[in-house]
């Protein structure tokens, strides 16, 4: 008859070790991948945040220039797309009777986009704006 080996305590000691460090090995992979993906949503949503703030100074610009264009030529109607920046813009002015004029604006930068909206009342002997409001 043949005889089983028997087991050391050092033998489980051992194998008990490998596995925690193995555990130990995946949290501290699982934490470190966490937090990369963490940082490059971040990234994104910053850089978003950026492009959404360029954008709308491209489209208030826009509306400024618009305004300058009206007030140097108070019969001023019309759509243009200045070079301001590093995106794009546009503009329509729209005669609503009289001196009252409506300025859409909108300024684009990647994949952003911002649109004001702009009420004058009257333009001479000043410009009156009724309303200047972000529109979706």
């Amino acid at each position: 008859m043949s005889k089983k080996p028997e087991a050391r305590p050092h033998d489980s000691r051992g194998f008990i070790t490998l596995v925690s460090v193995l555990v130990v090995g995946a949290v501290g992979l699982s934490i470190g991948l966490s937090l990369i993906l963490l940082g490059l949503d971040s990234s994104r949503t910053s850089f978003t945040l950026h492009q959404s703030a360029q954008a709308r100074g491209l489209a208030n610009a826009c509306a400024e220039e618009a305004l300058r264009l009206i007030k140097n030529s108070i019969a001023f109607t019309g759509t243009a797309m200045p070079t301001l920046g590093s995106g794009t813009c546009t503009y329509t002015v729209t005669n609503t009777g009289g001196q009252a004029r409506t300025i859409a604006a909108s300024g684009t930068v990647g994949t952003i986009v911002r649109k004001v909206s702009i009420s004058i009342t009257q333009i001479t002997p000043f410009i009156a704006i009724s309303s200047w409001q972000e529109v979706p």
